[in-house]
Parts: C-alpha cells; structure tokens; sequence
C-alpha cells in the first residue's frame, strides 16, 4: 500500500518539485497546501500518513501548523522542511514533535529515506 502525502510549502515550484520526488519514490500525494493553516485542514480532511511543512509561510508556519495537528492527533507524522541556516527554527520543531527534517534544495535520495524512515517509526 502506497503512503499517502500531504505537501506543505508556500512556493507552488517547491510543492512541485517535491511531489514529483516523493511520487517517483513511489509515495501518494492527497493533497498540498501553501500555508499552515489550509495544512491543518487538508490534515483533518485527508488523515495522510505524513506531512512535509515548510517552516517559514505566511498564514501561520510551519510550527504553529505542527503543533495544531498533534493536539488534534498526537499520532501525527510531521517532516519540517526548512531553508540553509535556520537550525534553531529545526530544533524547535524537533522539541514540538516533527519526526524528521529535510534541508532545501531537496536531495532525492534524502527525502526517500526519511519517508521511510518516519514510516517505519
């Protein structure tokens, strides 16, 4: 059974560049999201298995929106995805519960391994 994705980033290029990634990888994508707050709603409607969250979007980021969805379900699989140089922001999101983080630009390999990785978790 293939995993199913949501997509979380404020930039269509980045939101597309990822699912064809994680598509050739051979994960499902149910649906994506350009800021936290459509996340936390695309996350109640589709119950994916994982998530990939940009940190930084208008709205509300990426924390807020991984906070929002493990109260509303602690089980929750969150992948942070952030720019060079925002480690704090990382460290902050590990401490709220992301299961994983994903450095841009995105190495394919690097985004397989960490699906699975937070898959088998």
């Amino acid at each position: 059974m293939m995993a199913k994705l949501l997509i979380t980033d404020d930039a269509a290029f980045m939101r597309m560049t990822l699912k064809k990634m994680v598509t050739d990888a051979g994960f499902e994508v149910v649906a994506e999201a350009e800021n936290g707050l459509e996340a936390v709603d695309l996350y109640k409607e589709h119950r994916p298995d994982i998530v990939t969250m940009d940190i930084t979007m208008p709205e509300m980021n990426g924390i807020e929106a991984l906070q929002k969805i493990r109260e509303y379900d602690p089980e929750a699989k969150v992948i942070m995805c952030s720019a060079m140089g925002q480690q704090n922001m990382v460290v902050d999101a590990i401490q709220k519960g992301a299961s994983d983080f994903l450095v841009k630009p995105f190495d394919e390999s690097r985004i397989k391994e960490s699906l699975e990785k937070t898959l088998s978790k």
